[in-house]
């Protein structure tokens, strides 16, 4: 007879889930799933709502990347009714959209990832969290929450929250940047920047090295990728074209308003959470042995499917990462070193927005007006790409809501890793608390 191992809740991550390892009766392991356990029904309480009002209400879908559903949605109100924004709009969206990027993944890496690196992933869970890091290197924490703390600052001090935003309107944003914000937010970024690199070198002489194995063998899938790039093929998180790329590195680029001919969405029994899957690839299919139409998004697949990044310091890191781990690298745990790298970028680029003179300009909206339409919104959330598409009337209400967040991509990658890595380290009935963490790991890697 079959027993299960139910693991409830799942630690450090954005959210609620739980994972069932079942095991046959000499104690190995059948299969693991990922259970997602809420139901959102976003797309359906939207359906009647004037579309101007979806940036502000899709930004609750989450509390940690609040602008990322903002801005998404901001783009699909664009083609719903039209218009494009103007340049300097496009330029403070963009740089809205970094900075919260960067507090992101600083929070991940260090309060959600590295308990199990700092403190071990051994270590009993009493100490491997958040206060066992502060503990350990209380120097680092402090800066840590300094910087989330700059971040969140320079977001709610110029657009007003930094959490569910209403700065971004159709054709544009809701004010401009005047150059007294402007300089006021130059130092700031510069600390940002300068802790950023801070992180990429602490990782790379204290964390990865060490546990180089672990990489080598936890979760570790080969399957598809999926990225947004700009027209010469570096990392984009704002605007581009979709790169959906197989697990030999072949790719085919796509405009995102097309997404639905390359995605397709299927309902699993044991999740609320649907399970998106590569249309051209075949009919999903889950099995470790022979997985069909799996793809994953998030850093380590827009690092995979860009050619190069787009701002120096993170091309140097780019190099070496594709130096050392190939094009597509498909060790999972990897995702936390393409997270410091892409951290590199988005800081990078707040400095660089910052010290543009357009950023100041004073044309940050476009005339709209009702009409019946389609809008497709696409970028790169801090979880992976992410879909808004609306449809709406005459008279700008709703019609049709469709959403594809960056761990719903990932769904069906997260249920092969934890298989993996339960059927690699369960053995003979025989398990400890190490060990149920590592598939803990597995999850956290993807950061849902």
């Amino acid at each position: 007879m079959s027993t299960v191992i139910n693991l409830q809740p799942i630690t450090r991550i954005e959210g609620h889930t739980k994972v069932a390892i079942t095991l046959d009766d000499a104690g190995n392991v059948i299969d693991t799933k990922v259970h997602g356990q809420n139901l959102r029904g976003f797309e359906k309480f939207c359906e009647g709502r004037p579309v101007e009002e979806m940036p502000r209400i899709v930004c609750h879908i989450c509390g940690i990347c609040p602008w990322a559903h903002h801005l998404a949605s901001s783009k699909a109100t664009d083609g719903c009714f039209g218009v494009t924004p103007p340049p300097t709009a496009v330029k403070l969206r963009r740089l809205m959209q970094s900075i919260a990027y960067v507090s992101d993944k600083i929070l991940h890496f260090y309060f959600l990832a590295a308990p199990d690196f700092v403190i071990g992933p051994d270590a009993d869970y009493s100490v491997r969290n958040v206060v066992g890091i502060i503990k350990a290197a209380p120097d680092i924490a402090k800066q840590v929450v300094h910087m989330r703390h700059l971040g969140a600052q320079m977001l709610e001090g110029f657009a007003g929250r930094a959490i569910h935003p209403t700065f971004s309107v159709p054709g544009g944003v809701s004010k401009p940047m005047i150059e007294t914000e402007r300089q006021k937010m130059l130092g700031p970024a510069q600390e940002l920047l300068e802790f950023s690199k801070f992180s990429m070198k602490f990782a790379k002489e204290n964390v990865f090295p060490k546990y180089m194995d672990t990489i080598k063998s936890l979760g570790v899938i080969e399957v598809g990728y999926l990225g947004t790039v700009r027209e010469d093929g570096a990392l984009e998180f704002y605007d581009g074209k979709l790169r959906m790329m197989k697990s030999d590195g072949s790719y085919e680029d796509f405009s995102y308003d097309r997404y639905l001919d390359y995605i397709g969405e299927s309902v699993l029994p044991w999740s609320y959470q649907k399970f998106p899957y590569a249309k051209k690839w075949g009919k999903l299919n889950l099995s470790l042995e022979n997985p069909v139409g799996v793809y994953r998004t998030n850093c380590l697949a827009r690092i995979n499917v860009a050619d190069k990044m787009a701002t120096p310091l993170a091309q140097a890191e780019f190099e070496e990462f594709r130096a050392a781990f190939g094009r597509p690298a498909h060790y999972t745990l990897l995702y936390h070193y393409a997270r410091l790298i892409e951290l590199l970028q988005a800081a990078e680029t707040v400095v660089q927005l910052l010290n543009d003179p357009e950023i100041t300009g004073a044309n940050i909206r476009a005339q709209v007006t009702a009409k019946a339409g389609r809008g497709v919104g696409c970028v790169e959330a801090p979880r992976g790409t992410l879909i808004h598409d609306y449809e709406c009337d005459n008279e700008g209400l709703i019609t049709k809501v469709n959403l594809i967040v960056g761990t719903t991509h990932n769904n069906a990658a997260m249920n092969l890793s934890v298989n993996q890595t339960a059927k690699t380290f369960i053995k003979e009935g025989k398990y400890d608390q190490g060990i149920l963490n590592r598939v803990e790991m597995a999850i956290r890697a993807y950061d849902p």
